[in-house]
């Protein structure tokens, strides 16, 4: 079936008084979210930080508290911590790890990786990774420049996966108290 495009009819702003629909399914409960943001490189990670907090708030998560560690290294005890006082329906951790210093960066992002998964099954608190290393990294301007691009992206993208799965675990939890599952 063909169908003819056609312009959308433009209404002024007087006669649109009522706010557009939410696109995004609202919560049975409150949700409140940690973010744990590196400090090395903060001022790509804060791209991170910035479009994670108005994607999460458009999908009507408005809670979020924001801790910021050294690096990368330690944001696993953290969410740790955070996870076990039961505060929080989901933790997001975020933070670019690069060579240099002590450790290699593979090592690092794949240590820091397997901890959060470990911390997750251990509270059964949802954790999220923008936690990225990249194969190359230089100290320049254009990397500066792609790398906070990319960090932005994925920003809305761990808020997407973190909504997503907090309305999952939401239904989820229901049917197993309803003696559905």
């Amino acid at each position: 079936m063909n169908q003819m495009l056609q312009e959308p009819e433009v209404k002024s702003p007087e006669t649109n008084d009522r706010p557009p629909a939410s696109a995004h399914p609202r919560f049975a409960k409150p949700q409140r979210v940690a973010f744990v943001q590196s400090s090395w490189h903060r001022e790509v990670v804060e791209e991170c930080r910035i479009a994670f907090l108005g994607e999460i708030a458009a999908r009507h998560i408005t809670n979020v508290d924001l801790f910021e560690v050294p690096g990368s290294f330690e944001i696993p005890l953290h969410a740790q911590i955070l996870a076990k006082t039961r505060r929080y329906t989901a933790i997001v951790a975020a933070g670019l790890v690069v060579d240099g210093g002590i450790y290699r960066h593979e090592f690092v992002a794949d240590t820091v990786i397997k901890a959060l998964m470990d911390v997750q099954l251990r509270t059964e608190v949802p954790i999220f990774s923008a936690v990225l290393t990249p194969q190359q990294f230089h100290e320049s301007v254009a990397h500066f420049e792609f790398f906070r691009r990319h960090f932005a992206t994925k920003g809305v993208e761990v808020a997407e996966a973190c909504a997503n799965t907090l309305l999952s675990l939401e239904r989820l939890r229901g049917q197993v108290a309803a003696g559905i599952t």
